[in-house]
């Protein structure tokens, strides 16, 4: 009898605490559904505008990608018509200076008027220090060909200041113009030593012993002064490659300078030369 009524007793609590049990599931069920619901209403409101943010971030991407072909190219452009302009600068001779260097003069303008202001329009008014691993090169290559249009026609270093105060009317005033960086300057110039390297050999060859001589001084002077720059540069790991080349020009000019000086009662003009120190002077050329 006492078992039935324990039996009873359990059964009657169990009866009795199951509507209890059955409303906190459903208010589990509830509290999930409802959290389900905002989580989904707030990732509803949000994908949109994330949807939106990669889309520009996208469209940016694209452009940028697409501004740094067409930089290339333009760089690529510059490169190209400024080696025109060294090619024609080492047509120079002691009896062409003049007409070799007006024609120079006139190429390095057509390089500024239709290369480098395409390179001007792609990046005044912009971050264009994103794009310098695009530019670089042509920059270089213009600054080497002004300089050395520049040596050749005054004897002296061209400035940056004077290079980028010929590009200043390319730009639109309203905005912030290209101007060439220091890094790119001091590169150019270190490329200058080679040209210059080229040229006072082949004025040794001509003759003009003086010229090369002022092409060494010239060329050591840059060399000495970039010694004591490019250890408190940041960015110079192209500038120290080329610091070992420009030494390689320096002690080849002084090589040849030195050999004329040494041997100079072996160094013949040509005959038929009109220079008076020769003892062939007036003597015709013969035909070989």
């Amino acid at each position: 009898m006492l078992h039935s009524f324990s039996s009873l007793h359990r059964f009657s609590l169990f009866t009795a605490s199951k509507p209890q049990r059955l409303h906190q599931i459903a208010g589990t069920n509830f509290q999930s559904s409802a959290k389900r619901v905002r989580t989904m209403a707030t990732a509803t409101a949000i994908e949109p505008a994330m949807k939106d943010a990669f889309t520009r971030y996208a469209e940016y991407l694209n452009n940028l990608n697409d501004k740094r072909e067409r930089v290339v190219k333009a760089s690529r452009d510059v490169t190209m018509n400024s080696k025109k302009v060294i090619f024609q600068v080492h047509r120079m001779s002691k009896y062409n200076k003049v007409e070799v260097l007006e024609k120079a003069e006139k190429d390095l303008a057509a390089v500024t008027d239709q290369y480098m202001s395409r390179l001007v329009k792609e990046l005044q008014g912009t971050d264009f220090w994103k794009l310098r691993r695009a530019y670089s090169p042509g920059i270089q290559e213009y600054v080497e060909a002004a300089t050395f249009c520049g040596f050749c026609k005054n004897g002296t270093l061209l400035k940056l200041d004077e290079i980028n105060k010929t590009l200043l009317p390319l730009s639109d005033p309203s905005l912030q113009p290209l101007q060439i960086n220091i890094l790119d300057y001091l590169l150019g110039v270190a490329d200058l030593t080679g040209e210059l390297m080229r040229l006072a050999i082949g004025r040794i060859s001509d003759g003009e012993l003086e010229f090369a001589e002022k092409i060494c001084r010239f060329v050591r002077d840059i060399y000495r002064e970039l010694t004591l720059v490019v250890p408190h540069m940041d960015d110079s790991s192209d500038m120290k490659s080329k610091m070992d080349i420009m030494l390689q020009s320096v002690m080849k000019i002084e090589n040849a300078c030195f050999s004329v000086h040494v041997r100079g009662s072996e160094y013949i003009p040509l005959l038929g030369s009109n220079d008076p120190s020769s003892f062939l002077v007036g003597v015709p050329d013969i035909e070989l």
